[in-house]
């Protein structure tokens, strides 16, 4: 079995966005609720959070973002946005769950433990370099892809986004550079509106953002031939150096947010098929964060899922469906929008 850690906090459940938001405590309860029910939590390994600090933030965010962020602390309410906003100790549970992501980066890199799922809060992937945006303060799946590339000397990230919504921050801050590539599957157009076939990145980058937007009802069988068929061979060519993994669970087939139909299978299926590719090209590195998901009986036992393939408690199997799916033809439309760039 392989060794798991976790990265908890009391911050992350402290910060709250207000009665009745969807992003709230509850999600994160739901998780430990169901690691104590079913024993995961005495099977993995803790991993002590820590604070990012203003330099490993402002990496991928500009100092006056930061400082913004910052002045919001211990203040009662500040409203960022028509979705975000901060109680007295967003700020610090921010810099928390961003430094949760780089405890959980440097304890595998350090052999601590071989993979690991930082489950923190506020989520991240919609947080743009100079502003917040989407329930997320600062990006903290970017925070790690720039601590791995500028500090740790990786030339070859990769960031999977699994999550319904398209990690528009996340791909705008690597959109110029071959040192961190970004592939999301979301459904679109939704929000927050970005994700569209055409951007592809820019200068170096060009190629390195691989989107794949999908109409709603896409389920399990989708989700697998796209990472067969588009995923698989692009990772074959990159060869990742270290994964990160935007892990939303948005995407399941009741969350209210979404309209898509992945399953809990679906999820297994996917990490083992990251876990796998992780195991082949970057010595097994691998680290999910939490990002979405609303429903709180699909966080339960999704994330159960999820945990259940990290530890290789079972193997799930990721082989492509032989009937035809309903992303087939937009299978076929991303092979042709990538053929410059990649073999498929």
């Amino acid at each position: 079995m392989r060794k798991v850690g976790i990265v908890l906090d009391k911050l992350y459940v402290d910060h709250d966005n207000g009665f009745g938001h969807p992003e709230s405590q509850e999600r994160l309860l739901a998780i430990i609720d169901m690691m104590k029910h079913t024993g995961l939590l005495d099977e993995v390994s803790k991993i002590a959070p820590r604070d990012a600090s203003k330099e490993e933030i402002t990496l991928v965010h500009t100092p006056e973002h930061y400082d913004r962020m910052a002045s919001t602390k211990g203040k009662p309410k500040v409203f960022l946005d028509a979705d975000t906003s901060t109680c007295p100790v967003s700020f610090d549970a921010a810099v928390r769950a961003a430094g949760g992501m780089l405890s959980s980066i440097d304890s595998v890199l350090a052999g601590e433990v071989d993979r690991a799922f930082p489950l923190v809060r506020p989520p991240g992937h919609h947080a743009e370099a100079d502003r917040p945006m989407g329930f997320c303060l600062f990006n903290n799946a970017a925070v790690g892809g720039a601590y791995l590339t500028e500090v740790k000397g990786f030339e070859r990230v990769l960031i999977v986004d699994w999550d319904l919504h398209h990690g528009n921050g996340t791909q705008h801050m690597f959109y110029d550079t071959s040192k961190v590539l970004y592939f999301s599957t979301h459904q679109y157009p939704y929000y927050p509106g970005t994700g569209g076939p055409s951007e592809t990145g820019n200068g170096e980058g060009k190629g390195y953002t691989v989107n794949v937007p999908l109409p709603p009802g896409m389920g399990d069988n989708e989700y697998i031939k796209i990472f067969n068929e588009i995923l698989g061979p692009v990772i074959d060519q990159y060869k990742p150096e270290f994964i990160l993994v935007s892990a939303g669970f948005d995407t399941f087939y009741d969350d209210p947010l979404g309209g898509m139909k992945v399953t809990p299978e679906g999820f297994a299926k996917m990490t083992r098929f990251l876990t796998d590719a992780a195991d082949k090209y970057s010595g097994g590195k691998i680290v999910f964060i939490l990002e979405g998901g609303y429903n709180l009986d699909g966080l339960w036992i999704s994330t159960k899922e999820v945990l259940e393939e990290l530890l290789d408690k079972k193997r799930s199997s990721y082989d492509s469906p032989q009937e035809p799916t309903g992303a087939d033809l937009i299978i076929d439309r991303v092979k042709k929008d990538y053929s410059a760039h990649w073999e498929f």
